[in-house]
């Protein structure tokens, strides 16, 4: 469904940010200690932002992982598969996690960012609107949802494809899994 390309450079760009915004987590956090336990005085914005920065981590970190097919998975049951059963769990699977990223991340997200926009809240110590950190909601179930949709769409494409017909399951490379979770 995604070109390889395409798929490459939403990793990238991806990983790219979380790095970053992992990197201004370990900033904040490390100037929390120093600024409370030598300074004498703590600063209030850092708490609030590396506590922001952990949720667009978290949830950008874990589209990643969809991306990469490493999401958290209990194989005992699956692992054993080959050829048409495995295709056939690996679009169910994908199916399922992109079914509940779009109920709860993209429809229930979107809500409560309009809820929160709509009462105009605003964090405690910047007095950064809310809606800012909740956007990650929506941002990253559609990106769940889109790599969800490419591996179902390729898994289901290499099932009907000639040579699973002739009896040789030929798995692509994102749909190899080595048993790791």
């Amino acid at each position: 469904m995604l070109p390889n390309k395409l798929k490459k450079f939403i990793d990238l760009v991806i990983a790219a940010f979380s790095v970053s915004v992992m990197a201004l987590l370990v900033v904040c956090v490390t100037w929390q200690v120093v600024s409370r336990y030598v300074l004498g005085q703590p600063s209030t914005s850092t708490d609030e932002i590396a506590r922001f920065a952990m949720i667009w981590v978290g949830l950008l970190g874990g589209a990643y992982c969809v991306g990469a097919q490493r999401h958290l998975a209990i194989d005992l049951f699956t692992g054993q598969l080959t050829g048409r059963k495995k295709l056939l769990c690996v679009a169910y699977t994908n199916l399922v996690v992109g079914g509940f990223a779009a109920a709860t991340m993209i429809f229930g997200g979107m809500r409560l960012l309009l809820k929160v926009q709509a009462t105009g809240q605003l964090s405690p110590a910047m007095l950064l609107p809310m809606e800012y950190i909740y956007m990650v909601l929506p941002l990253s179930g559609t990106v769940i949802v889109i790599y969800s949709l490419h591996f179902t769409v390729e898994a289901l494409r290499t099932l009907f494809s000639s040579a699973q017909k002739a009896g040789a399951p030929e798995l692509s490379h994102d749909l190899k899994q080595d048993g790791a979770a």
